[in-house]
């Protein structure tokens, strides 16, 4: 049976977006980043986001553990969005990169948005 913490990481978005404590899968009118997808219940090929994608084909829990993520186009044009949301979920990602998965896990269930404090 697996454990709290891999539970909750299948919420963490490729991107470090932290789905399950955001309001748009709470009321359900999203289904979130990766969920589906490991029971076949959602098709990988019939996906629209690049970054998805390249994760879940590469067996990846989030981009966090991609060693191509320094120098990847798809992730880092993402963070360079204009936004204060994609500065929070490069943070995640690199939060995620120096302190694991747990770390991040035991901050972010506080969360009321798919980022927050650290």
């Amino acid at each position: 049976m697996p454990s709290n913490i891999e539970i909750s990481k299948r919420y963490i978005g490729c991107c470090g977006a932290y789905c399950k404590t955001c309001p748009a899968l709470i009321n359900e009118s999203c289904r979130g980043c990766k969920l589906g997808y490991e029971n076949g219940e959602r098709d990988i090929h019939k996906a629209k986001c690049e970054m998805k994608v390249c994760c879940i084909k590469k067996s990846n829990e989030t981009c966090a553990d991609c060693a191509e993520y320094s120098n990847c186009e798809i992730i880092q044009s993402f963070f360079n969005k204009n936004g204060y949301k994609y500065k929070k979920y490069k943070k995640a990602i690199e939060f995620i990169q120096i302190n694991g998965y747990s770390n991040f896990i035991k901050i972010a269930d506080n969360w009321k948005n798919a980022y927050g404090r650290y």
